[in-house]
């Protein structure tokens, strides 16, 4: 008969999550994340497979659970131009999380580029919510007045999206809050009427 599992299999994912975000897939060794996730490589192996599937598995849920929480922010507002402020500072202003352990989506991208099919599958799926969500507000604020109307709505997503990657490198890069606030006014400045 097997052991019961002695761990909650969600947060010992979430610190996976953590070590795959501040050390990349390559770089985070199977020592370092049993430590880390507090389980031993047999644990590991029974829930969660080989360390691929592992990082697949903290990916989909970080990128699933960082896309919703952007998106949350930025549909809390009722002017788009501060719900499009509130979705570029989201990451910066997350309690839970120091920027500069990184994003593990945009490490992922940055690791992985386009070679691997299943990592691709997932960052794409993020990046398409993502990208609706901003052109869908973009058009709002263009309704609105706050934006200017000649815009196309899905390149000024597409730019809202390298925008917010430039942030969160340069999160992990040491930038402080305050010079990323700078950079998302002038980003937002572009988008006005």
């Amino acid at each position: 008969m097997a052991r019961p599992r002695e761990f909650d299999r969600d947060h010992v994912l979430g610190k996976a999550v953590e070590v795959f975000a501040s050390h990349g897939y390559e770089g985070a060794s199977t020592e370092v994340l049993l430590a880390r996730m507090g389980i031993s490589r047999q644990s590991m192996y029974d829930t969660f497979g080989d360390k691929r599937r592992l990082y697949l598995e903290a990916l989909e849920r970080y990128s699933g659970g960082s896309t919703a929480e952007i998106i949350a922010a930025m549909n809390a507002e009722s002017s788009a131009a501060k719900g499009l402020e509130a979705a570029l500072l989201q990451f910066v202003m997350r309690p839970s999380v120091r920027p500069e352990d990184g994003c593990l989506g945009v490490g992922a991208v940055t690791e992985f580029g386009r070679t691997d099919r299943h990592v691709t599958a997932i960052t794409d799926e993020a990046s398409a919510t993502l990208m609706a969500a901003f052109a869908r507000v973009v058009r709002k604020g263009q309704k609105a007045g706050e934006l200017a109307p000649d815009l196309d709505a899905r390149a000024s997503a597409r730019f809202l999206a390298t925008a917010l990657s430039g942030l969160k490198v340069s999160a992990r890069a040491g930038a402080s809050a305050a010079e990323l606030r700078d950079v998302v006014r002038i980003t937002l400045r572009s988008l006005r009427a």
